[in-house]
């Protein structure tokens, strides 16, 4: 009787390891690209669907606005004619940001001969907006409310006015913020901005145009100086106003998709 001799195939070890090791290969892509897959969608989310939502409902806060203002011209033509000013609503002593540390910049006390008042709450709508800035070079139309708040303001799509600075067409500085890029990215483009352009402020029956006449490409996030009565850059001296009057100041993050330093517009109020 012949022995039994087992025969061994040695290539079946290979196989059964080179499967495990595609099987683990198969499940990481799967994975990595799952995961692709999610930021995708949300970046998409924050980049493009957030900018849609925000830019929607600014635009519609516009309308509401404008409406509101038309009837409250048609009944009562008197009032829609006066500013209002409401009890709260002047600026500090010291002529700065309530907010903003650093030096304060002095400014003329004179008023102008038809100031517009720092609005207040109950000058406002529902969602906080009082006015509506317009820049013709950009087509840009958007709300302004009070205060730079991301969530309360900024990320609905608004541009916000810094805490104690000057209302508009006031002697002093009218100082607005807004984001360069997702939540309506009303100031994505002021870059493009140049001496001469206008930028016009309605509120309330009331225009005011501004005429853009300096630009500060880059400074930091501390430079309180740009939004001072008088503005002039605190790192860069050079840049800025030496003289009281009535500015306006655009404020922005820069560059694009980036918090690291802000870009400024100023203007000054058209006679």
């Amino acid at each position: 009787m012949r022995d039994h001799i087992p025969v061994v195939v040695q290539g079946r070890g290979r196989r059964a390891r080179r499967a495990g090791l595609v099987g683990v290969l198969w499940a990481t892509a799967e994975l990595t690209v799952t995961v692709g897959v999610v930021v995708l969608l949300l970046v998409v989310h924050q980049v493009w669907w957030t900018n849609r939502q925000a830019a929607a409902a600014a635009q519609e806060q516009v309308r509401s606005l404008e409406q509101s203002w038309a009837l409250e011209r048609a009944g009562s033509p008197e009032r829609a004619g006066s500013p209002e000013r409401a009890p709260g609503d002047d600026p500090p002593a010291s002529g700065g940001p309530a907010s903003s540390p650093g030096p304060s910049a002095s400014s003329a006390s004179s008023a102008p001969s038809a100031p517009a008042p720092v609005p207040s709450g109950r000058a406002a709508g529902p969602s906080g907006a009082y006015a509506v800035l317009r820049i013709p070079r950009l087509g840009l139309v958007v709300p302004v409310a009070q205060g730079i708040d991301r969530r309360a303001v900024l990320d609905k799509g608004y541009v916000g006015q810094y805490p104690g600075t000057a209302g508009p067409g006031a002697q002093g500085n009218f100082a607005l913020a807004g984001h360069r890029n997702t939540h309506g990215e009303p100031f994505r483009y002021i870059n493009r901005l140049r001496a001469g352009d206008e930028l016009i402020v309605d509120m309330r029956g009331r225009r005011y145009t501004y005429v853009v006449g300096k630009i500060l490409s880059e400074t930091t996030e501390r430079d309180t100086g740009v939004i001072a009565p008088v503005p002039r850059s605190l790192v860069k001296p050079e840049q800025g106003y030496g003289e009281p009057g009535a500015y306006i100041t655009l404020t922005t993050c820069t560059p694009e998709y980036s918090s690291k330093y802000r870009l400024v517009v100023w203007g000054t109020l058209r006679p």
